[in-house]
């Protein structure tokens, strides 16, 4: 899901078709064990609106309608917008997904019977109505797509006048087991490990780190660390969730067993696992990805949270290059092949984070020695790669930042290709 910063005002057929919308039926609280995902609700409150939110796991979501819903990659979303203005406003569901399904559609798509059937009325009756009068509280599902690990969206709310009121959630959803979720990251260093640096200090010594991953025993040189991460990790979960990246998920059976199925039938697994690389003995504390069209394509990045700290904010060092096929090994179980440009991966992350306003400075340091087109170095599996030896730095924000006021420091320029 690509989750963009706070929208300009909607034209006035908005609140025109948000009118039409208001004979909706009005929806009704779960009760019971089917309100057990409200406790996990987030809830956040901008000019006199306060709107909470909650995602149910596929589980709850069959208790909740009955039907897989996440078979059909539908995924309800939970609201509860409390006007407590004087004004009505209107919410408008696009932005939690521009793709939302209506009751009617997701009914169809479980091959419901005639108009007006039991699954048709029980997801209208739970359904988000769009108006919510002045001083009132409305709440029910938006119908959306399928996104677990974590949810990133937009609650966006109209008055009469079109002021917009922007809402951004990012939900953890039950289910999936993603690995970064099993790192504790306050205690990865003790506070005799942890360093304090200012910029100047700190471009000194990302120059002289290692230069590359390697495996468990440090013994051979993989993929090159060329890409440098700095901020909190909320922030960075939100940069990059804000940016359409996905979670990954840990190595088990089922997620073996979910790669293989898309290999087999060059499918979409957008939270695929990646096999560990080393950086100081530890394995990458954060996998990443952004999946393509089958699981053979995919940009991917791990990185590893440093002692490091520049104003307090962790320093993360990370490694990412673009999967152009995959095959399988006896050695890893599955392994990807890699664009040997592995400077342009780097360099798209940096322009893709910009677009998604989740980058608020940036830079480029020395970090490995050039590896020419024409001599280049091979990776942990044998691929080829060539690199201008520099690392991005990049200072990711977790709230979104206006794109002409991204910074530029000039630690070092790459050469022209």
């Amino acid at each position: 899901m690509r989750l963009v910063g706070r929208r300009s005002s909607r034209v006035a057929v908005l609140a025109v078709l948000a009118v039409a919308a208001t004979s909706c039926a009005t929806s009704q609280q779960p009760v019971g064990e089917e309100a057990a995902f409200l406790e996990r609700r987030q809830s956040a409150a901008e000019n006199d609106i306060q709107v909470a939110v909650a995602v149910p796991s596929a589980a709850e979501s069959k208790r909740l309608f009955g039907v897989n819903l996440y078979a059909r990659d539908i995924q309800p979303v939970w609201l509860e917008i409390d006007n407590q203005s004087a004004q009505p406003v209107w919410f408008l569901p696009a932005s939690v997904d521009p793709q939302y399904l209506t009751p009617l559609e997701v009914a169809a798509s479980f091959g419901a019977g005639k108009p007006g059937g039991q699954l048709e009325r029980a997801l209208q009756e739970k359904s988000m109505g769009l108006f919510i009068g002045p001083g009132s509280k409305r709440e029910g599902f938006v119908f959306s797509s399928l996104d677990e690990g974590t949810k990133a969206f937009l609650v966006d709310v109209l008055g009469v006048e079109q002021e917009l009121t922007s809402f951004a959630f990012f939900v953890p959803v039950p289910g999936l087991r993603v690995d970064h979720r099993e790192i504790d990251f306050a205690s990865l260093h003790t506070d005799e490990q942890l360093r304090q640096y200012d910029e100047t200090q700190l471009r000194e010594a990302l120059e002289v780190l290692t230069c590359c991953t390697s495996d468990k025993k440090g013994k051979r040189s993989g993929d090159p660390l060329n890409l440098v991460v700095i901020g909190y990790p909320e922030d960075l979960y939100r940069a990059f969730l804000r940016a359409g990246w996905d979670e990954t998920e840990t190595i088990y059976r089922g997620s073996l067993w979910k790669t293989a199925k898309s290999f087999i039938a060059s499918g979409r697994y957008r939270y695929s696992p990646v096999s560990a690389l080393y950086v100081d003995g530890r394995g990458q504390d954060v996998a990443l990805q952004k999946a393509r069209d089958t699981i053979h394509e995919r940009n991917h990045l791990r990185l590893w949270m440093t002692p490091m700290r520049l104003n307090s904010q962790p320093v993360w060092i990370g490694q990412i290059s673009r999967d152009i096929g995959v095959r399988f090994t006896k050695r890893t179980i599955t392994t990807h092949k890699i664009d040997p440009d592995v400077d342009e991966a780097r360099n798209y992350l940096l322009q893709d984070l910009w677009y998604a306003q989740s980058l608020g400075r940036y830079a480029f340091v020395k970090g490995n020695s050039e590896a020419p087109r024409t001599e280049p170095r091979s990776n942990l599996t044998g691929d080829p790669y060539f690199s201008d030896g520099l690392r991005a730095v990049m200072w990711v924000s977790g709230d979104p930042v206006d794109m002409e006021e991204v910074e530029f420091l000039e630690w070092e320029n790459p050469p022209p290709k």
